[in-house]
C-alpha cells in the first residue's frame, strides 16, 4: 500500500522538474571515462543513474550479482544455484544482509542480483545464477534475499522474463502460451513484488517476438497493473534497449548503462508527442518512490573492515557446508575416519584451483579462495599424509591412489565451460553447455582412477546438472559442490571428514541423457517454451533421471511417519496445513528437507503430476523427533483460465504429497477438496 505522505512528497517534487530533468532521472550518468575502465573490469565502480544536483536528487548506484557485490574484493558466496540446493530461506536471507551490507558500504544502494530465472535446461550457461527449476522453490529463496539486501539497499529482481538460454540471449524468441507463462515463468517474480522488491530488470530475449524491454504486456499489464507493482522497470545493460519510443511506452523507467535511446532522443520523442509525458511522469514517480524509500533504509554508518571478514567468510564457509548436495555414498566411504586413515591422495587439476564460478557479470573478487587441496590439507591433520596429483599423467595418479587409503577426485566445470558468454577471439569462455558430461579428459581420468581404490570419492564443481551415466556406477561416493565460493575448500573438507552433516538437495534434475529434456538449441532465432520441464516433464513422461530433484543423501538416516492434514476440504479463501512426524534415526545431527507437493484428480485441464508447493528444514538430534508443518492456500492450487484471464481454483479432490525427495517412493500421501 502506498504510503499517502511519500506520494505527497515526490509529487511536489515532481513538479519542481522541467522535462529535461524528469528524463535525467530515467537515463544513465555514469561518466564515459569510467565506463572505458570498466570494459575490462566491469562494475569497479558503480553504474549510476538518475543524479539531479539542482534538485538534490541522489543517484542510483547500481552494483551487480549474485554470488556477493561485484565493486570491490568482497565476500563470495557459493553460487545461487548451491544456495537453492540448501532450501534454507532463512540462509539466504542472512546471505542477503551481508551482501546489502557490502554493497552499501562500498557506496552503492541498489543491488542487480536477485536472479529468478526459470532453469528451463540445465544446460544455460548461466544455470549457476539463478536457483533452480521450480517456480515455487525460486520464489521462496527470491524472497529471501530480496528482504535481506533491502535491510540495506534497493534490490532487483531479474532478467524479465523467459531469459534461459546465453548465446542467443541478444534475439532469441520465446514462443509461450499465456497460460504457461504466467503459471511456470512469472510466479517467482510475482512473490518478489508482492514482498516489495524495489526494482524490475527486463531481459534482452524476445517473447513472442517482442523484445522484453518493449513488452507492454509484460512490463505493464502484468507487471504493474495486475500485480500492481510500484517500483520502476531498468533495463538489461546495453541491449536492453533498441528503440527509445517503444521502451518508453511499455513501461522501462531506466536505461542503463549509457544513453542511447533515452535522454535528448527521448526529450524530442516526448516533444513530437509519440511519447506521452503522463508516461514520463509515471516513471519518474516511480523512480522517486524508490529512492525516497530508500533514504530510510539502513545504518548510520557501514564499517569498510567488515568486508569479507571474519563473520562474513564464516557465513559463506556455512552457506557452502548447507549447499553440498551427497549423491552418492555406497558402502558408506564417507565421512572419511582421520584416526584409520593415514595417506589421502587428492586428484585432478581442479582440486588446486580457485574455482567459483563466471567470470561475466556476476564475477565476485574475495581477497582469497580456499580451494579443495588447502581445504582437505588443512583439516586433515599432521598425521594423515596428503598426496596430489593433477591428472596430467595417468600412471603418476594411479599409482598415488593405489597408495593411499582414500582417494578423493575434484572434477567439474569452469568458467570457460559455462557462464556469461564472452565472445573473446580465438577462444570460447562461457556460454552454454550442450553436452552435459564432464569434459572429456576428466571423465577419462575418472574412469582411470575408480578401478585403483574401493574408497574413492568424486567431488563434482559446477553450476547446473552434470551427466555421468559413463562412470556413476563405478565410484562409490558422489558429493556435489557446485561452485562453493571462497571457503568452499574448507566446506568441502567439513563435509569429507564428517565435521558437517551433507544436507543440500537438488533444486534441479540431473538427467541420465540430454534425450530425457526439453528442446535446446541455443542459436535459435525461436524456441518454443512449453508447460513442462524438469521434473515435471520426468513425470509426466515416466521417465527415470539419474538423481532427482529435491534428491540428496544424509549420514544419518530420517524416518517419516503420521501424515496428516488439518481439514479434509477448505474453501476459496482457506488453507491446509499437513503435518508429517520426522525421526532422526541415525547416529549423527542432521538437517533435513521436508518437501510438500500437490497432485490434481480429475482436473478439466492439462495439469503436472504433481508440483511442489512448500518446504522446510528441520535441524534434529540423533534420535529426536520432531513434527514438520506445511501450509497450503487454496490460491496456491489455481490455474490460468486464458479464456477468462483469471485464476480458477477447481473444486476437485487434491493429493497431498510429502517426503524427502520429488521420488515417487520417497512420498507419502493424503488428498483434501476444495469446495466451490
Amino acid at each position: 500500500m502506498a504510503d499517502p505522505e511519500r506520494e505527497k512528497r515526490i509529487k511536489e517534487l515532481l513538479s519542481q522538474m522541467t522535462l529535461g530533468e524528469k528524463i535525467g532521472q530515467m537515463t544513465a550518468c555514469t561518466a564515459l571515462w569510467k565506463h572505458a575502465v570498466m570494459l575490462p573490469r566491469y562494475n569497479l565502480w558503480t553504474y549510476d543513474s538518475g543524479r539531479n544536483k539542482r534538485l538534490g536528487i541522489p543517484a542510483h548506484k547500481f552494483t551487480d550479482g549474485p554470488r556477493g557485490v561485484t565493486i570491490g574484493h568482497s565476500t563470495c558466496f557459493p553460487v545461487s544455484m548451491a544456495r537453492g540446493a540448501s532450501w534454507d530461506a532463512e540462509l539466504e536471507e542472512r546471505v542477503g544482509e551481508v551482501i546489502g551490507y557490502e554493497g552499501r558500504a562500498q557506496g552503492a544502494n541498489h543491488y542487480g542480483g536477485v536472479c529468478i530465472n526459470l532453469l528451463r535446461h540445465p544446460g544455460w550457461g548461466r544455470a549457476q545464477e539463478t536457483y533452480g527449476e521450480d517456480p515455487h522453490h525460486l520464489g521462496e529463496m527470491g524472497v529471501a534475499l530480496t528482504k535481506g539486501v533491502q535491510k540495506h539497499m534497493m534490490a532487483c529482481a531479474k532478467h524479465f522474463a523467459c531469459n534461459s538460454i546465453e548465446e542467443s540471449r541478444f534475439f532469441v524468441s520465446a514462443k509461450i502460451d499465456e497460460r504457461t507463462l504466467r503459471e511456470i515463468y512469472l510466479p517467482h517474480f510475482k512473490r518478489c513484488v508482492d514482498a516489495g522488491v524495489a526494482t524490475v530488470m527486463s531481459a534482452y530475449n524476445r517473447v513472442n517476438g517482442e523484445y522484453c524491454g518493449h513488452s507492454r504486456h509484460l512490463l505493464f499489464e502484468i507487471l504493474k497493473q495486475d500485480w500492481g507493482f510500484d517500483g520502476f522497470v531498468v533495463s538489461d545493460f546495453l541491449w536492453g534497449v533498441r528503440d527509445g519510443k517503444a521502451a518508453a511506452n511499455a513501461g522501462l523507467d531506466i536505461e542503463m548503462p549509457i544513453k542511447r535511446f533515452y535522454g535528448s532522443s527521448l526529450k524530442k520523442l516526448v516533444l513530437r508527442g509519440e511519447v506521452p509525458e503522463k508516461n514520463i511522469d509515471d516513471s519518474v514517480l516511480r523512480i522517486l518512490r524508490q529512492k525516497d524509500r530508500f533514504s530510510k533504509v539502513g545504518l548510520p554508518s557501514y564499517d569498510r573492515s567488515r568486508i569479507a571478514g571474519k563473520d562474513h567468510s564464516a557465513l559463506a564457509r556455512e552457506v557452502a557446508i548447507k549447499s553440498m548436495v551427497l549423491l552418492k555414498n555406497d558402502p558408506r566411504v564417507l565421512p572419511l575416519d582421520r584416526n584409520k586413515i593415514r595417506t589421502i591422495a587428492v586428484i585432478g587439476k581442479l582440486a588446486d584451483k580457485a574455482n567459483i564460478g563466471d567470470i561475466g557479470s556476476s564475477k565476485v573478487r574475495p581477497p582469497y579462495v580456499v580451494t579443495p587441496l588447502a581445504g582437505i590439507t588443512g583439516r586433515a591433520g599432521a598425521a594423515v599424509k596428503i598426496i596430489y596429483e593433477r591428472g596430467d599423467h595417468l600412471d603418476a595418479a594411479k599409482l598415488a591412489a593405489r597408495n593411499a587409503d582414500a582417494v578423493v577426485i575434484v572434477a567439474g566445470l569452469t568458467a570457460k565451460n559455462e557462464g556469461e558468454f564472452l565472445p573473446v577471439p580465438l577462444i570460447k569462455i562461457g556460454g552454454d553447455r550442450i553436452n552435459l558430461d564432464l569434459p572429456k579428459d576428466q571423465e577419462e581420468l575418472v574412469l582411470a582412477i575408480a578401478p585403483e581404490h574401493k574408497n574413492c570419492v568424486v567431488v563434482l564443481e559446477g553450476g547446473s546438472a552434470i551427466t555421468m551415466e559413463r562412470w556413476r556406477d563405478k565410484v562409490p561416493a558422489i558429493l556435489m559442490a557446485w561452485y562453493p565460493g571462497m571457503e568452499g575448500g574448507n566446506a568441502i573438507a567439513d563435509i569429507l571428514f564428517g565435521e558437517a552433516n551433507p544436507s543440500g538437495k537438488l533444486p534441479c534434475v540431473f538427467p541420465k541423457s540430454t534425450d530425457q529434456l526439453p528442446f535446446f538449441d541455443n542459436h535459435a532465432k525461436e524456441i518454443e517454451y512449453g508447460y513442462y520441464h524438469g521434473y515435471r516433464l520426468f513425470d509426466k513422461k515416466g521417465l527415470e533421471p539419474a538423481f532427482a530433484f529435491g534428491f540428496g543423501l544424509s549420514y544419518t538416516t530420517y524416518q517419516y511417519s503420521n501424515l496428516r492434514l488439518d481439514r479434509a476440504e477448505i474453501g476459496r479463501n482457506g488453507k491446509l496445513v499437513a503435518s508429517v512426524d520426522i525421526k532422526n534415526a541415525g547416529t549423527m545431527a542432521g538437517e533435513e528437507i521436508v518437501q510438500l507437493y500437490v497432485g490434481y484428480n480429475g482436473s478439466k485441464v492439462d495439469r503436472p503430476v504433481k508440483d511442489l508447493k512448500g518446504f522446510v528444514k528441520l535441524a534434529l538430534q540423533p534420535g529426536e523427533t520432531k513434527t514438520a508443518t506445511i501450509e497450503v492456500k487454496a490460491e496456491d492450487l489455481a490455474y490460468y483460465d486464458v479464456s477468462q484471464k483469471a485464476w480458477e481454483i477447481e473444486p476437485i479432490e487434491y493429493t497431498v504429497y510429502v517426503g524427502p525427495s520429488s521420488r515417487q517412493k520417497d512420498l507419502r500421501s493424503a488428498s483434501f477438496k476444495t469446495s466451490g
